[in-house]
């Protein structure tokens, strides 16, 4: 994981790129370089060292004249190396070199080969090409300055005030001169018709299971983000048994507004259960809304969920990097993927339960992936999503939408998931933990966190103000207060227009109530673990 940036055009001045790139020194506080081309491109690359410590460092040459800048982890990499690249040498033994590699061998033709999460630039001569991965995991934002020189970048921060537009670049695509954008990926799930398949749970089990192994790659220790949800908790009960095959402990880390907080109680049940060197940390509202600033700035969002769920997890990321750990699992994805969230209840029939969650998962990048990486990335801290691993979501958002849309059971959705990892005889969880009610994660650290943010905010927003809000901003205009405040503070980092249409706000469908917390939705209720066992058969 790292922070990338690639201008590709002549006479921009070395020193004003590297003052750039360190406008994101936080996504890599390991070293930092920056390499001009023959032709006058520039690369540069901020580092945090995950595989590969000693050499390497980027940005990496190829056998000839390319020359490659990556952010994020290529899992597959050993057997790119060993396999289509075998008469390749290499420089480092990096997984991000298999990268440069892949284009010195086979063109622009290559993204569907990569196994991971990644964005990358690669430069050869005056050609050039730029990807990212198929969720956009990684982020990445290209742009243009008004001498036609064209940025990539992993945030804004550094070509905003460059460039005279600039825009998200696309997941599952690449960008060529020749070619322009190009959609590489097409899985046959982005078609709801074909959400044809047969509930296998084994099958679940084993692909998570597969997903999880292949993102425990590291030479550094890694560790877990574990709310005590359903997600996370499976995340961290699969690690856990493969770490344990090789005699190592998973490191994992909750938070919560006090020792009382419902995601801070379940976490904790869960580490005893797994047996995982647990570190819980607290934060105070004081404390949340004093960062706000700098978070807004860190987040690069005006969006009302991002910043909500964002404060706690900027905060436990520091502390998990202050205790040396560089590496986390997290388990964004699950709920885009299987319903999950409290509003799928309410879908009025399956075609458009399926159509919600395939249009959840394409999304993915505007929202949860993006706060998960750049809150966490704030304090240099890389974030996996077993989840979003490409053999998973090819079998799992195909399973047929009225195996996943059960209305019979009381506020137990994800129940494919629970059940497929209910297994007596060898449990992953305790009971009560797996049958657990949803709770998002802004809600879970503690009920108090939300009601008094909004209070906050009422009180630094007039009603003239946000009555004005639609004059001061065309696009998106914030409808509460809360939302005002974010985007004011959006607006004094982020003033582009270009920067204001990066963000796409998320309102649930199928209830009245439009605020995005989990509590808005009629159907919060109290987990009932029999009620949830027996009101459904699969």
């Amino acid at each position: 994981m790292c922070g990338i940036l690639a201008i590709i055009g002549r006479a921009k001045d070395e020193q004003l790129v590297g003052e750039l790139s360190k406008r994101m020194s936080h996504r890599g506080p390991d070293e930092s370089d920056l390499h001009v081309t023959e032709k006058g491109h520039i690369l540069s690359h901020e580092r945090l060292s995950i595989i590969d410590l000693h050499s390497g460092k980027q940005p990496i040459q190829g056998t000839k004249t390319a020359y490659m800048v990556h952010n994020g982890e290529i899992y597959n990499h050993q057997e790119l190396r060993d396999g289509v690249l075998k008469e390749h040498t290499f420089r480092t033994k990096s997984d991000s070199e298999v990268i440069v590699h892949l284009y010195e061998e086979f063109g622009y033709d290559f993204c569907n080969m990569l196994d991971g999460d990644w964005a990358f630039v690669v430069v050869d001569g005056d050609d050039f090409i730029a990807g990212r991965d198929p969720m956009g995991v990684k982020p990445l934002y290209y742009g243009l300055d008004e001498r036609g020189r064209i940025y990539f970048s992993s945030e804004m921060k550094p070509i905003a005030d460059q460039c005279k537009t600039f825009s998200t670049f696309p997941p599952g695509h690449f960008y060529t001169q020749k070619t322009g954008f190009v959609k590489y990926y097409k899985p046959e799930y982005e078609d709801y018709l074909k959400a044809d398949q047969e509930l296998d749970l084994e099958l679940i089990r084993e692909t998570l299971t597969e997903a999880t192994r292949k993102r425990l790659m590291s030479d550094v220790p890694i560790g877990v983000l574990l709310s005590g949800g359903l997600d996370s908790s499976l995340t961290s009960a699969i690690a856990s048994r493969l770490l344990a095959e090789s005699g190592k402990k998973l490191y994992s880390f909750s938070i919560g507004l006090d020792a009382d907080a419902p995601d801070a109680a379940a976490a904790r049940k869960v580490a005893e259960y797994l047996g995982t060197e647990h570190h819980e940390i607290h934060f105070t509202i004081e404390e949340g809304i004093k960062i706000l600033d700098k978070l807004i700035w860190h987040l690069e969002t005006y969006d009302v969920t991002s910043v909500r769920a964002s404060t706690p997890m900027y905060f436990l990321s520091k502390a998990i990097t202050d205790m040396g750990i560089k590496v986390v699992l997290s388990g964004e994805g699950a709920d885009e993927i299987f319903g999950g969230y409290l509003y799928f209840r309410n879908a009025p029939s399956t075609e458009d339960f399926q159509k919600e969650t395939i249009e959840r998962v394409q999304k993915l990048f505007t929202a949860d992936l993006l706060r998960a990486d750049k809150s966490t990335m704030a304090h240099g801290l890389e974030t996996r999503v077993p989840f979003l691993d490409k053999a998973f979501l090819d079998m799992a958002v195909r399973i047929k939408a009225e195996e996943k849309m059960h209305k019979t059971y009381d506020g137990k959705e994800k129940y494919i998931l629970r059940k497929a990892f209910d297994t007596p005889d060898n449990p992953y969880l305790p009971e009560e933990v797996l049958w657990r009610q949803k709770e998002q994660f802004s809600d879970g650290v503690g009920y108090n966190w939300i009601d008094q943010l909004i209070e906050y905010c009422s009180t630094q927003v007039t009603d003239e103000q946000l009555a004005r809000a639609a004059a001061e901003f065309p696009y998106n205009s914030p409808a509460t207060k809360e939302a005002y405040f974010y985007r004011s503070i959006f607006n004094k980092y982020y003033p582009q227009v270009s920067a204001a249409q990066t963000v796409r706000k998320w309102i649930p469908k199928w209830q009245e109530n439009q605020d995005p917390s989990g509590r808005a939705n009629a159907a919060h209720v109290q987990a009932d673990t029999e009620i949830a066992k027996t009101g459904v058969t699969v």
